[in-house]
């Protein structure tokens, strides 16, 4: 028997073995561990639903304790024999890319350790994989660094604070988002030139304010849990430092001042009397074929892929516009190579909508994750991941599989997007984003698992903390060690280069 969480309810069912014949178990779950659970949690899933109380499911996180005490939690060990060569996984992880542009996800990577890490999602999954976990399970964000938090407009207009990056969402043990976002508090202080004890302080905020969220989220009813969301503007009026709280109200002013015409004009431009985006290579381009019969055809089915997955009342808005064009844009560190395009759409004259298309390939988790997943396809599983893990998503958001069988999700381009200022921040603005990116993981985790379980778990005290600063230390070694790796290799012409200066 085993412990399978499916849309936040935990309950034993047999355990799927893998068969040299005959039917697999009929019973289909998003995640599935190897957990053996003890006589209370058989007691506890032995009663009906209305006398499971949040005392029991405490205990249960408490249980979990047995076969990975928290204390585990720090252990990190870089000198592991079987360890895969980093640069192998790397490199693995390009294949499939756009060749020409393989040489700019590296530049951007060699930037700095900092810069590595955020390109570097693969190696630590792998590395992950070999850490002590509880091995229970939620949606998990797959690349849960600091960048990929910030600050967004949701359809009822309102300024939210949440995860924003999903291409890596796959079912996982709760601990290594948790983990990976502690390391990246490290490796970003120490690229800020903090002391190596204020990143370490940062990290064991990060771990604390991740517990003392799921606790007060436990502690709700699961309606009022399913709807919290983090007011982005009450975050500010939360800053400490009154110059950092001045920065952050004036650049939220400019995204919510910023209209679709503004990136109109940065980004398009009119040929003749046809609106076209801008080619700016090697970063904006249109593809050699685009004009051709073939190509048209491929957006033509692109589209109507994509159309097919909004529900119907997005259908309806979505077909107030008309593609008017479409080209090829890098962005990010992980996701350079990788097909990604910007489309230009017209409602009516100067009234535009951009869609970014990103590729969605196989999540760096789903080679070591025990959990299923049961998305038909990479761009299903994306939308999917971020539907469940946001508290509320973008309008546009949807998928398609193309012609040629590459995998793609849509959502807009920008919409009031607020990136966070994290080249700025001292140890102490360090410390207390820590607490915003661990309140919406701990929101985000608690929708596809129990807060309960998880808070039962880590407990009131600083164990779990403790342990959990203690590995990001550890991480940001082994980070720094594989960044000089890229460097070495890239002095030896082994792998080459393209810096953003040319």
């Amino acid at each position: 028997m085993c412990w399978v969480t499916y849309s936040g309810r935990t309950q034993m069912v047999k355990r799927r073995e893998p068969k040299t014949g005959g039917e697999t178990n009929p019973r289909r779950h998003h995640f599935q561990s190897n957990f053996k659970p003890t006589l209370v949690e058989a007691s506890y899933l032995a009663k009906p639903m209305h006398l499971r109380t949040r005392k029991d499911r405490y205990e249960i996180g408490r249980a979990l304790r047995l076969s990975c005490s928290r204390e585990a939690q720090a252990e990190y060990n870089s000198q592991r024999k079987d360890r895969t060569d980093p640069l192998e996984i790397l490199i693995a992880s390009s294949e499939g890319r756009i060749e020409t542009l393989l040489p700019i996800r590296y530049g951007r990577m060699v930037a700095s350790p900092f810069a590595f890490y955020r390109g570097a999602a693969a190696i630590m999954a792998a590395d992950l994989a070999s850490t002590p976990s509880t091995k229970y399970a939620v949606q998990s964000c797959g690349d849960c660094h600091l960048m990929n938090f910030g600050a967004f407009a949701t359809p009822e207009r309102n300024i939210i604070f949440d995860i924003n990056d999903f291409d890596e969402t796959f079912p996982a043990t709760w601990e290594w988002d948790l983990k990976r976002l502690a390391a990246s508090l490290v490796i970003a202080s120490q690229n800020n030139r903090h002391k190596l004890k204020d990143g370490i302080a940062a990290a064991y905020n990060a771990a604390i304010c991740y517990g003392e969220k799921m606790r007060e989220l436990a502690e709700m009813k699961t309606l009022d849990s399913w709807y919290s969301y983090l007011d982005y503007e009450e975050l500010i009026e939360q800053t400490a430092c009154k110059k950092l709280q001045k920065l952050r109200k004036a650049v939220l002013k400019k995204a919510l001042n910023r209209c679709a015409n503004e990136e109109l004009v940065k980004l398009a431009c009119m040929k003749g009397e046809r609106p076209r985006i801008k080619d700016q290579p090697p970063l904006i381009y249109h593809e050699e074929d685009f004009e051709s019969e073939h190509y048209q055809g491929l957006l033509r089915t692109a589209i109507e892929g994509y159309r097919e997955s909004l529900s119907l009342e997005r259908r309806v808005l979505f077909d107030k516009y008309e593609l008017a064009d479409v080209a090829v844009k890098v962005v990010g560190v992980g996701s350079v190579g990788t097909h990604c395009h910007v489309g230009l759409f017209f409602a009516a004259e100067e009234d535009p909508l951009f869609l970014q298309i990103k590729e969605a390939r196989p999540s760096v988790l789903e080679p070591y994750s025990t959990f299923l997943n049961l998305s038909s396809h990479n761009g299903e599983r994306v939308v999917s991941g971020q539907r469940l893990m946001q508290a509320a998503s973008d309008f546009f958001l949807g998928h398609f599989v193309g012609k040629t069988g590459r995998h793609f999700y849509v959502r807009q381009l920008r919409d009031v997007k607020v990136k966070p200022l994290v080249e700025v921040f001292n140890p102490d603005h360090m410390h207390g984003f820590a607490r915003n990116c661990a309140w919406a993981l701990a929101r985000a985790h608690a929708r596809s698992g129990d807060p309960a379980i998880i808070s039962g778990y880590i407990g009131k005290g600083g164990v779990f903390a403790e342990a959990i600063s203690r590995f990001a230390a550890a991480y940001s070694e082994q980070n720094l060690q594989d960044y000089e790796l890229l460097r070495e290799a890239v002095r030896d012409g082994r792998i080459e280069i393209v810096t953003e200066e040319g």
